[in-house]
């Protein structure tokens, strides 16, 4: 192993996560490729330890035990044009990504501004916002395959992209290293219209404190449970497909709800907020709560969006 691919020791996950909580992993490497991944992963099997890919560590809670296995952090960070494609490493966060869509007047990437995620992260939990998902703007994916040893490369088709979830979501063995996305020429002084627009909306709608953003997906209901929730809350009609999550948190007196130092926003009830040294136990114990919650009073089973690390 070269120096340049040696794992940190002991290292805080609380830098790594938006959330700024959680314990120690005790390994951790940054890599860039495949190479890199290759590497890892391969210190990992010779300890005899998981491992664990992250992004930006913006949908994840991380133990406060920390996590007795390798952190991989995904940090290759290249994204250019080739061939009516964006082509962008998995590590790209997608604050840049919007940033190099306009800058080439490509239109359909202006959902993305303002989440605090990669690439690799999006594609795999299908991130989404404003009726627009990754699902739209993917054209095929490059990752490597841990049980074939090899490089594959995954068309949208082939993708499952589902609500919140997809293929990688489902495959562990499936980690993205890169994707292709499609060029829709659009006008500059339109496209940074809505990306304004997005971002003013998630200023006035987001807490701006550390959270892991939205802690639960949204609920589909049938006919026989949809009746019954509008008989006890008729504004849920104004719902199509989908009622969010935060509308029954908040319709269940919630909102400010506190557990040690984390709290349920007050300014957007699906968000957990750290206001100050939260630990990885006062969210799972708000996550509880708000679950028991709904379920009491809507017979709702709420699903989490966040993913765990070291519980």
């Amino acid at each position: 192993m070269n120096n340049s691919m040696k794992p940190k020791e002991n290292v805080s996950m609380k830098d790594y996560t938006t959330f700024k909580i959680g314990g120690r992993a005790a390994y951790f490497f940054e890599i860039e490729n495949e190479k890199d991944l290759k590497t890892a992963i391969d210190f990992s099997s010779d300890k005899s330890l998981p491992f664990f890919i992250l992004g930006n560590g913006s949908n994840l809670l991380v133990s406060d035990n920390g996590f007795d296995g390798v952190v991989i952090k995904i940090s290759g960070s290249d994204i250019f044009k080739e061939d009516n494609s964006i082509y962008a490493q998995a590590g790209v966060l997608l604050s840049s990504l919007v940033r190099f869509a306009f800058g080439e007047s490509v239109s359909g990437f202006e959902w993305v501004a303002g989440i605090p995620g990669t690439v690799g992260g999006a594609i795999r939990g299908n991130a989404g916002a404003f009726d627009s998902s990754m699902a739209d703007i993917v054209k095929e994916v490059d990752v490597f395959d841990l049980k074939e040893k090899k490089l594959i490369t995954i068309e949208n088709r082939d993708c499952d992209f589902d609500y919140r979830s997809s293929l990688f979501k489902k495959n562990g063995s499936l980690v993205i290293l890169s994707a292709k996305m499609k060029i829709t020429k659009g006008e500059q002084k339109e496209i940074k219209k809505r990306i304004d627009d997005n971002l003013d909306y998630r200023k006035e709608k987001h807490p701006s404190e550390p959270s892991a953003g939205s802690v639960f997906k949204g609920v589909t209901l049938s006919e026989v449970d949809r009746k019954k929730i509008v008989q006890k809350w008729p504004d849920v009609e104004r719902f199509d497909d989908m009622i969010p999550a935060a509308f029954l948190i908040d319709k269940c007196g919630l909102k400010g709800e506190v557990s040690g130092q984390a709290m349920i926003s007050k300014k957007h009830p699906n968000f957990i907020i750290n206001t100050g040294e939260a630990t990885a136990k006062d969210v799972l114990n708000l996550i509880g709560v708000v679950k028991e919650r709904v379920k009491d009073l809507c017979d709702i089973s709420l699903e989490e969006e966040i993913s765990y690390l070291g519980f």
